[in-house]
């Protein structure tokens, strides 16, 4: 960390997650070193304007804070090709924001010294700036080694999240969760609005916009109700 406590921060990654955390750690007075180039950087240069695009390697050189928000699949052969380069740094930061992940996944960066944290913000990303709007009082799931564990705690905080501790063994799990409610919402979504559009509704996503989320809300205010001990009904 700088003596302000001011980060220069590079992006690896420029699909939906990776621009939008870039967006929010700027917004907290983070320093953009760069962000890796994508398939749709016209979108990238709306949220980043003029932060350069750098090589993987590059940005890790030039980095005190490395977010990594590649596919899942993508990230430990991301980070053991960095290592075999010799890319990482003592002291470096080193975040990835997948939820399958704990930062075992990191173990090639940590073994050269850098620090692994995993930050996992809960939100179905579209890229947009709208997202900004969505971190702010979302939750992010964040594991990372005891001594460490702060400063992504103190990093999720900055991006607009509440953080919540998830053990490394239990991110298999917690992965599932989350893929259940977005596979499923969206299934439910696509089901509901297919069969209106047969039936002739015109703009069915409009149509029932208000009744899912209304709905979504009282589930989830039930299981609340549940969970202290009230009657829902």
């Amino acid at each position: 960390m700088t003596r302000s406590g001011r980060l220069g921060v590079g992006v690896i990654g420029a699909g939906r997650v990776g621009p939008v955390v870039a967006s929010a750690l700027a917004g907290a007075g983070h320093a953009l070193i760069g962000i890796t180039s994508g398939s749709d950087d016209d979108r990238v240069e709306a949220l980043l304007p003029g932060v350069p695009r750098l090589e993987p390697a590059v940005l890790v050189e030039r980095s005190e804070l490395v977010v990594i928000a590649v596919p899942p699949a993508q990230l430990e052969g991301l980070v053991a090709g960095l290592a075999a380069l010799g890319a990482w740094q003592p002291g470096q930061l080193v975040l990835h924001t997948a939820a399958e992940f704990g930062t075992e996944v990191l173990r090639p960066a940590a073994a050269m010294g850098a620090i692994p944290l995993a930050v996992h913000p809960a939100v179905a990303f579209s890229g947009t700036s709208m997202d900004l709007l969505q971190l702010r009082g979302s939750f992010a799931g964040v594991t990372a080694p005891g001594a460490v564990l702060p400063i992504a705690q103190a990093l999720a905080v900055e991006i607009g999240c509440e953080p919540v501790v998830i053990a490394e063994q239990d991110r298999p799990a917690y992965a599932e969760a989350i893929a259940t409610a977005t596979t499923f919402s969206r299934a439910v979504v696509q089901q509901a609005t297919g069969l209106l559009a047969d039936i002739g509704v015109e703009r069915p996503g409009s149509f029932l916009s208000a009744l899912v989320r209304s709905a979504v809300d009282q589930a989830l205010s039930e299981h609340g109700q549940a969970e202290s001990g009230e009657d829902p009904r």
